[in-house]
């Protein structure tokens, strides 16, 4: 068997497992399970686990081996065999993770706990394995970091609900990732699983402590940001909300969950501010906090005021029907934030002195996979264009000062015409 038959039969293999997990969890919603370790470990899940961390790239742990040092000296081979039988023998021990902060839009910055690639490849088969029986219980409302889900639909729901309502309470949890209580996460994990060795795994990561600047750190509370089973511990936590929001609190409003970001779409005031309260309590219950600086209580009656979520600005804009009348109809542009930050982006890709070497076609080759994607995330709705047209102009600007630079033209901002007529046809344009 070839390399990409392989390959496939790998992905076959373990999506058979995903499917035949999910539908045993979805027909028997109180069933534990205890026999998933084994699979953990099994070749198939393994290299189909080191394929997708391979795939994602990113940097090494604290132990410093990284993918190329894999790929090109150690061998793939020898790795995945490696970690089968120390995983087999129980000899297989978390590492701690390497702390490193990542700036925001804002000023800030977001601490990123970077596991060992040892680990990143055991998280993700055990991702790969467990996934599937919360998968069964998750509640329609959650869009972050699921199979098949994605922003856009979360976008999608928010449109659909603000038709007939008209307050938002756009909520905030106060460091969400680094406060989850370890002891109630591990109680709902073990709704479903009771397999001991499974158990302790996720214990000891959970456990397993930060390097930072050459010092280690208990991890008493949350679960790193950054890992690869994070995302799915953490809607295992907050799924205790979505259930009880649904089954108890719906008549309030609508609530649509992306991972830590969530917004309650309301009918009236009354019920926006009673909602406030039943958060409060939820909170409480997970021994977390809502912010009271980035919460807000929002009037979506008019074009007046909006909410930012998931990189857009989500706002009612006027629109005239044919007889003359006036409505007011939801719609999303990309944020200010949002805005600063494919700035930025292009901006830290055109400014590299390394490229200044570069032909502008090979620049623009480069550049046009950023606005690829910018386009297809924020290229929303029609409404958007006009933002986007901003971030075309500023591109060209870019390029400009690039190809000035690079012969030497004194005046940086000059000849853009020239750089107009340069780029037709090769550049991507993100209001298109």
């Amino acid at each position: 068997m070839n390399a990409t038959k392989l390959a496939n039969y790998t992905n076959v293999k373990a999506q058979e497992l995903w499917q035949t997990l999910y539908l045993c969890a979805k027909e028997k919603p109180n069933r534990r399970f205890h026999a998933l370790f084994d699979k953990v470990y099994r070749p198939d899940i393994l290299a189909e686990a080191w394929k997708r961390v391979k795939r994602k790239k990113g940097s090494g742990g604290i132990d410093g081996q990284t993918i190329e040092k894999i790929v090109h000296d150690y061998g793939e081979s020898k790795f995945l065999n490696e970690l089968y039988l120390e995983l087999k023998e129980n000899r297989f021990h978390p590492k701690p993770v390497r702390r490193v902060h990542i700036p925001k839009g804002d000023g800030n910055f977001r601490p990123l706990g970077i596991p060992t690639i040892k680990d990143r490849v055991v998280q993700m088969a055990v991702k790969m394995v467990i996934e599937p029986l919360y998968e069964a219980d998750f509640q329609d409302c959650s869009y972050g970091f699921r199979p098949k889900r994605n922003a856009h639909q979360a976008i999608a729901r928010i449109r659909k609900a603000s038709r007939k309502a008209y307050w938002v309470v756009d909520v905030d949890i106060k460091g969400y990732f680094d406060n989850i209580n370890q002891d109630k996460l591990m109680k709902l994990v073990e709704l479903r699983i009771n397999d001991k060795r499974m158990l302790k795994l996720l214990r000891k990561w959970l456990k397993a402590g930060v390097m930072e600047d050459g010092h280690f750190r208990d991890s008493a509370t949350g679960v790193p940001q950054g890992g690869v089973i994070s995302p799915l511990l953490s809607n295992i936590y907050l799924n205790v909300m979505d259930s009880l929001w649904l089954k108890r609190f719906s008549h309030l409003g609508e609530l649509i969950r992306y991972a830590d970001d969530f917004v309650i779409i309301c009918k009236s005031k009354k019920d926006a501010l009673e909602s406030i309260g039943v958060l409060k309590g939820i909170m409480s219950k997970l021994d977390l906090t809502l912010s009271t600086e980035k919460s807000r209580l929002v009037n979506i009656w008019d074009s007046t005021d909006g909410f930012d979520f998931l990189g857009l600005h989500h706002r009612k804009f006027r629109k005239l029907n044919k007889g003359g009348s006036e409505i007011h109809v939801m719609s999303h542009i990309p944020s200010r934030k949002a805005m600063k930050k494919m700035r930025s982006k292009i901006k830290d890709y055109t400014d590299k002195r390394s490229n200044l070497y570069l032909d502008i076609d090979e620049l623009i080759k480069g550049l046009n996979r950023k606005l690829h994607g910018f386009r297809n995330y924020y290229l929303i709705s029609p409404i958007a264009q006009k933002w986007l047209n901003r971030i075309d102009w500023y591109v060209l600007e870019r390029l400009c000062l690039f190809w000035n630079k690079k012969r030497n033209i004194r005046h940086k901002h000059s000849r853009i015409k020239d750089v107009i007529e340069m780029t037709k046809g090769k550049l991507v344009k993100v209001a298109q």
